[in-house]
C-alpha cells in the first residue's frame, strides 16, 4: 500500500509571516482557514530542501540568495489553473460579436489592437480569443497582438508548446479543433496561424515595472485570479489595469467578480451578451 506524506507542522505565527510574505510577493492571500493548504503543499518543498521546520524555509525565503527561484517555485506549487478552451461563452460572444467590431470601428486609423490575457495559465483563453479574431476576418491586413501572461512558470512551458489533452477542449466546437488543430503527441497542437498572434511571458502582477513593458492595450481579459488576491492587492492590480487601458478599453473579470468597494473609475457598460467594465474615453483615443 502507499506510505502516507509525512505533514511538516506550520506554526501559527511562522504561518502569519508566511502568508503575509507571498501575498506581498504576488497579491495570493491564505486566510486563517487555508493554512493547512500551505502546511500540506509546503511539506514536500522543505522535505526536498532538507530543512527541518518552516522557521528555517521562512529565512531561507527572505535572505537567501536563491530566494527569488524558490519564490518561483512556490507559486507553482500553491496556484490553481484550472482552464480551458472557450470558456464563458457569453463573454465570449461580446468580444467577438460587440467588442471586435467596435474595435474595428475605432482603431481604424491605427489599424492596431492589442488584448492582454493577464493569468492566462495554460494559454487556452488568448488562443480562443486568436481564434475568434481569425474567424472575424475584418482584422487581416491588421497587426494583432495577444499578450498572454502568468506568474507561474510551469503552465506557461505548456502555454508555449501549444499542445492540448482532451480536458481543455470541454466546451471547444468540434469545427473550431479541425480547423485550428492538428493531432500530435497525444494530443493536439495549436496551428501557426493562431499562435503568430499570441506571445507569452512571466509576470507578477504587483510588479510596478514590469506590468508598465506591457504597454497600452485596448481590451484586458483577467478572470478568475483576483479571487485569490485579498482587497489591497486587488485594488492595485486593477489601478494598474485603469493605466494600462486606452480610452474606451475594456476589462473583463470573471463572473464571480466585480469592481465594487474596489474602484469606481470604470463605467459598467451593458452589451447583448454581458456586462463589461469599460475605462472611459477621454477626448484623444489611445492616451
Amino acid at each position: 500500500m502507499f506510505e502516507k506524506e509525512e505533514i511538516i507542522p506550520l506554526e501559527d505565527d511562522v504561518f502569519r509571516l508566511l502568508r503575509d510574505f507571498i501575498r506581498d510577493y504576488c497579491g495570493i492571500f491564505f486566510d486563517d482557514d487555508s493554512k493547512y493548504l500551505l502546511e500540506k503543499r509546503l511539506s514536500r518543498r522543505i522535505r526536498l530542501l532538507h530543512f527541518s521546520n518552516f522557521r528555517e524555509y521562512f529565512r531561507y525565503l527572505l535572505y537567501h540568495k536563491k530566494r527569488d527561484e524558490e519564490l518561483s517555485s512556490i507559486i507553482d506549487i500553491l496556484t490553481v489553473n484550472e482552464t480551458y478552451f472557450f470558456r464563458e461563452q457569453n463573454q465570449l460572444r461580446t468580444f467577438s460579436e460587440e467588442i471586435l467590431p467596435e474595435l474595428k470601428e475605432t482603431n481604424d486609423d491605427i489599424r492596431s489592437v492589442r488584448i492582454w490575457s493577464a493569468g492566462c495559465s495554460t494559454g487556452e483563453e488568448p488562443y480562443t480569443l486568436a481564434m475568434l479574431i481569425l474567424e472575424k476576418r475584418r482584422f487581416q491586413e491588421w497587426k494583432v497582438e495577444i499578450f498572454g501572461s502568468d506568474i507561474n512558470q510551469r503552465v506557461l512551458q505548456v502555454a508555449r508548446s501549444g499542445i492540448y489533452r482532451k480536458n481543455s477542449f470541454r466546451t471547444t466546437e468540434p469545427y473550431f479543433l479541425t480547423k485550428y488543430f492538428e493531432e500530435k503527441e497525444g494530443g493536439f497542437r495549436i496551428s501557426d496561424s493562431v499562435r503568430q498572434y499570441v506571445n507569452f511571458s512571466h509576470l507578477n502582477l504587483l510588479d510596478p515595472f514590469k506590468v508598465r513593458l506591457v504597454g497600452k492595450v485596448d481590451v484586458i481579459f483577467c478572470r478568475n485570479v483576483l479571487i485569490y488576491f485579498d482587497y489591497p492587492s486587488r485594488k492595485k492590480v486593477i489601478d494598474m489595469f485603469y493605466e494600462r487601458l486606452s480610452g474606451g478599453g475594456y476589462l473583463l473579470l470573471g463572473h464571480a467578480e466585480s469592481l465594487i468597494n474596489i474602484s469606481t473609475a470604470f463605467t459598467l457598460k451593458h452589451f447583448k451578451y454581458d456586462m463589461v467594465y469599460q475605462k472611459p474615453l477621454r477626448k484623444t483615443a489611445h492616451v
